[in-house]
């Protein structure tokens, strides 16, 4: 009985931070692309490291598991 509660609190926990990694890396995604718009052209590459960071949490978590957790809607 204990061992289930502790669990379940452990899986939910989990899928929490599952969908805030999906979250982020969304976010993260989308400040790369507008900073490789705005950004002169020496501070491109730090924006490549952040898309890079961005595609990694996206690959990680899912696209849409942060969107279907949080109940957005596009």
């Amino acid at each position: 009985m204990i061992l289930e509660s502790y669990i379940d609190g452990f899986t939910e926990g989990i899928k929490f931070l599952m969908a805030f990694g999906s979250i982020m890396g969304l976010l993260i995604l989308i400040a790369g692309l507008i900073g490789m718009l705005i950004m002169p052209k020496f501070k491109r590459n730090s924006m490549c490291v952040i898309l890079v960071l961005g595609f990694v949490l996206l690959m990680l978590c899912g696209v849409s598991t942060g969107l279907e957790y949080f109940g957005v809607r596009i």
